[in-house]
């Protein structure tokens, strides 16, 4: 082959790699740009009030993932009919949830080098009733059945619970008195019936059982454990192992969560589940895909769960007994939480 023939393939090569970048980056930019559209195919959003106290019969609020004008924003829809028109409310958040008339959001703050994050506290008419900040990227919420207790987690580093490189932090805060426990790792741990101390314990995916009693897991060692904690004893104490991003149910006696299975893909590796908290017997639900989130229970018989989706996540459902087939409950849409 001839100097120029080679020459003539390195600059062929050169010219299509450059045409391949240039078309990413372009179609890159457009799909950032119609995620301000509203898509023809997509769900129906308009704006209006929403209320955590429903006058309309039981409410499903999520964050709406929908692109156009009212991506991130908190909307309701029917709990009966979750394919319907979404009410957006104007309230942005990275991650919610809502009971009793309270509601916790978390945000992020864009500044001019990098984001900061944080927790807002609203009231039954989404306005703000407190703040704070929020020490790393937001990824799970809870609010009590009462409304009096809330709680957040954040990855302090890495951002993924998949891998062993990552850190967490989690606070609760009393709505009554805004006195707030910003770390829980400071509560005493008791593992199998004795204190237990280590550099390495992590805290996350709160549950609560009332305002004193509540579930979450705790990883120390390789190993993650449901833990059953004591707001006013301040105590976690271990109950059975391999559970992540614990969610009780509506009466108190079952936890549906992420377990890590064999043979599952490193990225991947969880499957749902439902522990009976009072013969400790795990049953595997009929949803077979890695589910990454902190499931929620729609009623005493259905969990509600994210799943990856076109638009980032959708909402699916599954029987928490086992049985029954996964379904898709909503699209574009994640942070469920039922209202009335």
């Amino acid at each position: 082959m001839t100097r120029t023939a080679r020459l003539m393939i390195l600059l062929t090569a050169v010219l299509l790699l450059g045409a391949v970048g240039t078309g990413a980056v372009l179609h890159a930019a457009h799909r950032a740009g119609q995620r301000d559209e509203q898509q023809a195919d997509g769900p129906a959003v308009r704006t209006g009030d929403v209320s955590l106290r429903p006058a309309d019969g039981r409410t499903l609020l999520v964050r709406n993932l929908a692109w156009g004008p009212h991506r991130d924003e908190i909307a309701a829809v029917p709990a009966g009919a979750p394919d319907g028109p979404r009410t957006a409310s104007g309230v942005k958040c990275l991650r919610f949830h809502a009971a009793a008339g309270t509601a916790v959001c978390l945000q992020a703050v864009h500044g001019a080098l990098e984001d900061t994050y944080r927790t807002v506290v609203l009231d039954a008419h989404l306005r703000e009733r407190h703040r704070f900040p929020a020490a790393g990227i937001p990824t799970r919420a809870r609010v009590s059945p009462s409304g009096h207790l809330v709680a957040w987690t954040v990855f302090v580093s890495g951002d993924s619970y998949a891998g062993t490189d990552f850190s967490t932090r989690t606070a609760v805060v009393d709505t009554r008195t805004w006195r707030i426990e910003d770390n829980l790792e400071t509560f005493r741990v008791v593992r199998d019936g004795r204190p237990y101390h280590a550099a390495d314990v992590n805290i996350w995916g709160v549950t609560f059982a009332d305002d004193t009693r509540f579930y979450a897991t705790l990883a120390t060692g390789g190993h993650t454990y449901l833990v059953r904690g004591d707001v006013t004893a301040r105590t976690l104490t271990t109950l059975h192992a391999n559970v992540e991003c614990p969610s009780l149910s509506p009466d108190g006696t079952r936890v549906a969560y992420k377990k890590r299975v064999r043979g599952a893909p490193a990225d991947a590796p969880w499957r749902l589940y439902v522990l009976d908290l009072r013969t400790m017997r795990e049953t595997p639900t009929a949803e077979r895909r890695d589910v990454d989130d902190q499931a929620l229970w729609a009623d005493r018989a259905t969990l509600v769960y994210a799943l990856p989706g076109d638009y980032g996540s959708d909402l699916w459902t599954v029987p928490a007994d086992g049985t029954g087939t996964a379904r898709r409950l909503m699209a574009s849409a994640v942070a469920p939480a039922y209202l009335g």
